[in-house]
């Protein structure tokens, strides 16, 4: 898949099937932040309603964590990737990339589907690693070496502030 367009499905799409060029447009186009925080929470909605008994309260509570994660991420992705690793970026660029690495996210709904459900999530899961992972290292400009050791040095820091803070991102 060699075509990419600025619409949300046409990137999505892209992204799903980890298109270099969708990871590279969605980088560079400013305009794509709010899409990929469309997606971001689309993703959350998706995952909250493939759990048993998740409702609308327990939707929006796991779009506002989705949220407030994804800005983190990011936030610790740039810090670490352009300071430690050189890489060249902007905090705005790892959240499009990141945001639209979420992209296969959208198969979470499926957990309700008896046999199917607990596969599903756990190939969106795969899916969505392996998308991040070409997301940050086109955002950063930095090779796969450079990129695992960012997501290893970056996932640190993030686990740290997850257990040693009050904050559920």
């Amino acid at each position: 898949m060699t075509q990419v367009g600025g619409d949300l499905t046409t990137r999505m799409i892209g992204a799903a099937f980890l298109n270099i060029e969708t990871f590279e447009e969605v980088e560079h186009d400013e305009t794509a932040t709010a899409q990929a925080a469309a997606i971001v929470v689309g993703v959350a909605v998706c995952k909250a309603l493939g759990t048993w008994g998740g409702g609308l309260g327990f939707a929006l509570w796991s779009a506002t964590v989705a949220f407030g994660s994804w800005l983190v991420w990011a936030g610790i992705t740039y810090l670490v990737g352009e300071k430690i690793f050189q890489g060249k970026a902007t905090w705005g660029e790892l959240l499009r990339t990141l945001g639209f690495a979420q992209a296969p996210g959208v198969l979470f709904i499926l957990g309700v589907v008896p046999v199917i459900g607990g596969l599903s999530s756990w190939v969106a899961s795969l899916w969505i690693m392996i998308a991040g992972f070409i997301a940050i290292r086109q955002a950063l400009d930095i090779g796969n070496g450079k990129t695992f050791l960012t997501v290893l040095v970056g996932g640190g820091v993030y686990s740290f502030l997850q257990i040693f803070s009050f904050f559920p991102f």
